[in-house]
């Protein structure tokens, strides 16, 4: 129960392998595709359920779960590491945030990279409050798939209205 029955090296590779597949894929896909998680975290939370599943049931060694979940610990910590010290580590492992909305008005060519509907905007929008999107100064998809919206000011917004009529 507690020996190998998987050579050690084999089980480091897998799980290094996996990890860097659902790194790659995950950077490719949109950002909305991870939710609140930022893409690393959910590959993290992703392989590691996985291996506990085998260690729990797939695998008859519990040696052979452990050691694959202490190698996506490992590189989970590596990567952590180094987005923190290297930018451009940082840069190639999360993306950046996208604007979709600048000066009252959208980016349609980065709607459609990101897949977001205008009715999905729209929605968003209102879980911030705002009804228009001409009320929106900027609006980015964050790296992690969230909407950040800045507010034009009041005054803004007004003298806008004056300047229409």
């Amino acid at each position: 129960m507690f020996q190998l029955e998987t050579p050690l090296l084999e089980l480091i590779v897998r799980g290094a392998f996996l990890f860097v597949l659902f790194m790659v894929l995950f950077r490719v896909m949109p950002r909305r595709t991870g939710g609140e998680l930022a893409p690393m975290d959910l590959v993290f939370l992703l392989l590691i359920t996985e291996a506990a599943s085998h260690a729990l049931g797939d695998y008859s060694s519990l040696a052979d779960g452990t050691v694959q979940i202490v190698t996506m610990l490992v590189l989970n910590y590596v990567t952590n590491r180094l987005s923190f010290h290297f930018r451009w580590f940082e840069r190639m492992a999360e993306h950046e945030p996208l604007q979709v909305i600048k000066n009252g008005q959208t980016i349609p060519r980065h709607m459609r990279r990101e897949a977001l509907t205008p009715d999905e905007l729209i929605s968003h929008l209102r879980l911030n409050g705002i009804d228009d999107v001409s009320r929106v100064k900027s609006a980015h998809v964050e790296g992690d798939g969230r909407l950040s919206v800045v507010k034009m000011d009041e005054a803004a917004t007004q003298a806008g209205v004056s300047l229409i009529r």
